[in-house]
Parts: structure tokens; sequence; C-alpha cells
């Protein structure tokens, strides 16, 4: 298969690429160049930025694209407007945060979506994020129909995550002792390993797969405190969790998703408790969370300490004054 994939090569593109090759397909890779210069030796690479730049695929064909760095409706059109009549199914990422909220628990792909308040606009924050996905996702239909897949993941995890989001939790856990742990530990939470992603992605476009997919996980339902737990395992520490309530940890300004990663308010733990059939009837399987835990934590140990120096999780001394505070109560 002749595989066309817009975005780079810092974490899922990684792996998609490199599950692709694996497999035996062609790849070629359209990005700017600004990361991954030395990986992927079997690719071939085009270089460009798809706001404008998409001269450079005139001429070509491709099986299927995956499109992976799609957020304005209107650069996703001009790629789907170049690649209409040159690619065979158009896959495009996307993201469970779409749907309008609050999300209830246990939706389906057919969830109402959100709506962007300004359709003109091509400001990406959390306020437009999820309405310009969906308008995207609109964009990809219009143009493929029939040829279009939709994929909605949860949050991406795994090595070479350069958020931060699931890292800090493998990491902090290893160090041991008293951990501050957000919420109720009976709340759902859902990830996948961007491996597991790319392994569905792959599958989709290989069997040229129509329609829409939740693609999170686990396999089972997950607890936020059965996560951290089998985290500890993993990792062999002597954790102990101290939990603290929402209000005490958003009062004292800790942010959900980003100070503390897989937190969110219980208001919006629907958008953490998805139904997932779909995907996993199509064939979305699942590695052990261990794995993830343990792989994640060997990366994250052996990058330079200054590439994490800019994350917004929760620094230690503040944890330990968070701690104190709430024993003191």
């Amino acid at each position: 298969m002749d595989l066309l994939l817009l975005g780079g090569t810092r974490f899922f593109g990684r792996f998609l690429a490199e599950s692709a090759l694996a497999r035996g397909h062609r790849v070629t890779l359209f990005h700017r160049g600004q990361t991954g210069a030395g990986l992927l030796p079997g690719a071939e690479r085009i270089l460009g930025d798809r706001d404008g730049g998409l001269g450079a695929l005139a001429g070509r064909r491709w099986d299927a694209v995956v499109d992976f760095c799609g957020y304005v409706p209107r650069v996703v059109g001009d790629s789907c407007a170049r690649l209409r009549e040159a690619a065979g199914r158009y896959v495009f990422i996307s993201s469970i945060s779409v749907y309008a909220e609050p999300t209830p628990s246990r939706s389906r792909e057919d969830a109402p979506r959100a709506v962007l308040a300004d359709p003109s606009t091509e400001v990406i924050d959390g306020a437009t994020y999820g309405g310009l996905k969906a308008a995207c996702e609109d964009v990809v239909l219009g143009a493929f129909r029939d040829r279009a897949t939709i994929v909605r993941p949860g949050l991406i995890v795994g090595p070479n995550d350069p958020t931060d989001r699931f890292p800090y939790w493998p990491r902090r856990i290893a160090r041991g002792g008293e951990v501050l742990a957000p919420g109720d530990p009976a709340q759902p939470v859902q990830f996948i390993d961007a491996r597991d992603l790319a392994a569905f992605t792959l599958q989709l476009a290989e069997r040229d797969v129509a329609g829409t997919f939740h693609a999170t996980g686990p396999d089972a339902p997950l607890s936020m405190g059965a996560c951290l737990e089998g985290i500890r395992d993993a990792v062999g520490s002597d954790a102990r969790f101290t939990w603290a309530d929402e209000k005490f940890l958003i009062d004292r300004g800790v942010e959900p998703w980003t100070g503390l990663p897989l937190w969110i308010p219980v208001t919006e733990g629907g958008i953490q408790d998805l139904d997932i059939a779909a995907a996993r009837e199509t064939g979305l399987r699942f590695r052990p969370l261990a794995e993830t835990a343990r792989d994640t934590l060997a990366w994250d140990l052996a990058r330079a300490d200054e590439s994490r120096a800019a994350s917004p999780v929760l620094k230690t001394e503040r944890e330990a004054e968070l701690l104190a505070e709430w024993a003191a109560r």
C-alpha cells in the first residue's frame, strides 16, 4: 500500500510510520521537517507546509492518507481538495473533544458535537478546539464521503509523549513516598497507547474501512484509583496515595488534566467514559497498562531534564505543600 502521512514524526506519527514500514508499506511523510530528521530512513519525505504549500504533492497518487495534524477546517479543506482525486481513503485523526459539553457517560459516536460560536475562527484554544475538530470532520466527510474514516482518540500516551500528561504519573509514582492523588479514586479514566492507536489506524487504512470510531481504552473500565495502583505495581514502587477532593485542589489553583494529569472535574467525567464497542469490534486492541507505564518511565528517565522544564504538571515542592495542607485541614 502507498500511504501518505500528513504530520510530524515526534510522537504518534513516528509510531504510525514505523508500523507501516514494518508491514511493508511504502510511506510518504509530508511535514515541515521540524522534528525527526534522522528517523525513519525507509520513508520518503516531502517537506512543506500544508497551509499553502501542498503543491509538492501534485502528480502523485496514494492508496490512503492519514491526516493527524488537521486543526483548522480551511487548511483541512485545502488538503482534501488536493487529494480527493489522488488518494483512495482519507483517515482523519480527530479527538473525543468534538463532543458538546457535558458529554454523558457511555456516549457513542453519534453523540451531539460541539459547534463553534464563530465558524470563521482559526484560533485554537480550549474553547474552540473541539468545535474546530468537529468542523474538520465535516470537511473530510463532505469531500471523501464513503472514502472517509474518522478516528477520535482519547488521551494519547506512551513513550515519546511531549505533553507530560501521562509521563508524570510513572515518574512520580516511581519516586515513591506519599503521592497526592486527585478527586475520586472511583472516577473512570480512558486513554490509549500511541502504539495501539497506530496499529488500529493502519488497520483501518489497510482494510479500507469507513466509519467513525472512538479510539480510547483500556479494554475494560478503569478507575483513577486502579490506574494509579496499576502503575505503582508496574514500576515496583512503595508509593502510597493520599486522595484530596477536587474542590480543595481547584481552590488552590491545581489545574485538572494539566496540573495533575488524567483528572478532570466530576461534572465533565463522561468524556473519560465513552463507549468503545465500535472500535473494539473493528479490531482495536490494547496492550497492558503495565507495559505502557514501564515503557513510558524508561523513555522519561532517558530524556534530557530540560525537556521537562516547561511542563505544567505539579512540581515536587508544591505537591509537598498541598499534602501538608490537606493533612492539617
